[in-house]
Order: C-alpha cells, then structure tokens, then sequence
C-alpha cells in the first residue's frame, strides 16, 4: 500500500485539506524552486493544488503529476485545461519514467502518508536528472499543526483507540525535524537543505472544520468513520467543545507548519575506461 491517506471524495479532501495545499503551494515552489522551458513531476498530486500552480509560476515545458488515488487523478485531470499538465494514476515507489526525465521531481504533503518513504525519495531521485532537484514538504504533525492536534489530544482523552491515533499520526514518516533532510542524504542528494513554512487554516465555524472529518476524509476521518453512533456523537461533542475553547461558534485561524526540503542530483560519475 503506496498511501495510508483516506480518502472518499474529492469535494471532501478539498475542504479538508486542498484549500490549505493551495495556500501551501507557493511558498513551496519558492523554497524549491523553478525555471522556465523545465520538466516538472508533481509526485501525489492530489486534486492538483501544486500543479496548477507550477503551471502559473513559469513557463514549463511539460508537467507530469502522478497521484496513487484515482478519485484524485479522475478530479484534477476534469479540472485541467493545460495541455502541458497530463495527470495519471501511478506509484510513488515505483514512478512510470525513465531515469532522468525530468528536471525537478516535486511532493507536496505527500511523504508522510507514504510507509515507505524512503524508497518514494530514491524514485524521485531516479526521475530526475544530474544537477536537477528533488523536493518535498509535509506537516509538522506533533509540533505544527495546533487545529489538528486540538482534535487528536481530545480523542485521546476519551479512549484508548483516540491514544492509539494519537501515536500513529504525531509519529508518520518524514515529520520530524531534520528527518527528510537525512532521507535525502542517504539517498545520495547533495546540498540538502531544511525550512519551515507556515500557513494559517482559517475556518468558518466548527461545521466548516468538522464535515470533513465527519465524512471520513483523512486519517483523522478514518478514525471517526469506524466509531459507534454514541460515541461519535461524544466525540463531536468534545471535539466541539476544544474548537470553540468556552466562547460562542464562529471563526478560528489556526497557524500551521510544514517542513520543507530540498536537495540536488549528484553529477552522473563517468567511466573513465
């Protein structure tokens, strides 16, 4: 299983998270780069939130995205109108290009949602040519993100099932400081470097942070999908009560981290024979 990320419909992962990948986007493409007439793969594209902005940042030759979702593909390859874009559904440890394709090989909140990760950073590797970069970003789950941890420390409180997705999604691959930066050391990437990015989630009212979830999106959804009718309704309840934090509904913006990480392709070692 190349992907632990849960997802049922594309409106609901868009509410849930594409409108915060799409904030994310180009502090992203500035941190990794990009130049004009490039060839750029967009690994675990999703509804296509780094794509379509790849495709406004410069003039790119072609743009390859590849997501292992086909709810995802089927909805960013309806929402496409540029014919240097082409979406497809595929592997990211086991990526569908020859060796040195492109010039940049791009993942947007993809890696920590992935087992092996490591394995997905050697593929974007291969991908991409000597002197090309390989790039990636995921959320800080345990220390960066205060509108999901507010969710995954209430559930933790109520069960033993809520400690259990606790540990699970504050400890995914790649979230932890200087963890991306040594997988793309080890694979051999050179001038490998670390930031942070923030962004802030900013939400309507509970409905507009909650539906999501409610329907099953995510790994946060995937844990209420599976609950009991009473205790989903004590979940919500309590969930509810953290976001509103003793005053009325409404409004919240939630300051949220991700790191980021970038890294050059060794030069191609010539036989000297």
């Amino acid at each position: 299983m190349t992907s632990s990320f849960n997802v049922h419909d594309a409106a609901g992962y868009e509410q849930l998270m594409g409108r915060w990948s799409r904030k994310l986007a180009p502090k992203f493409i500035d941190f990794a780069g990009i130049g004009d007439g490039e060839r750029v793969l967009d690994v675990g594209c999703g509804t296509g939130s780094l794509t379509f902005a790849l495709a406004k940042a410069a003039n790119l030759r072609e743009i390859a995205a590849i997501d292992y979702s086909p709810v995802f593909v089927a909805e960013a390859a309806r929402r496409n109108t540029d014919p240097r874009i082409k979406f497809e559904e595929a592997d990211a440890c086991a990526l569908p290009f020859d060796d040195g394709s492109f010039d940049r090989a791009f993942a947007l909140l993809v890696l920590h949602f992935v087992p092996e990760s490591g394995k997905a950073v050697a593929e974007m590797r291969r991908v991409v040519r000597s002197g090309g970069v390989v790039a990636a970003a995921v959320w800080d789950h345990l220390g960066g993100m205060p509108g999901m941890r507010m969710m995954v420390d209430t559930v933790a409180a109520l069960s033993e099932g809520g400690r259990q997705l606790r540990a699970r999604y504050c400890f995914q691959p790649m979230v932890q400081p200087e963890e991306m930066k040594r997988a793309f050391a080890a694979q051999g990437l050179l001038d490998v470097a670390e930031t942070q990015l923030m962004i802030r989630m900013d939400y309507r009212n509970f409905d507009d942070y909650w539906a999501p979830i409610a329907a099953g999106e995510g790994p946060l959804g995937k844990y209420v999908a599976v609950l009991d009718a009473e205790e989903r309704s004590r979940t919500e309840a309590a969930v509810r009560d953290a976001y509103e934090a003793g005053g009325p509904d409404g409004p919240r913006s939630f300051a949220n981290v991700a790191w980021a990480c970038r890294g050059t392709v060794p030069p191609t070692k010539v036989d000297p024979t």
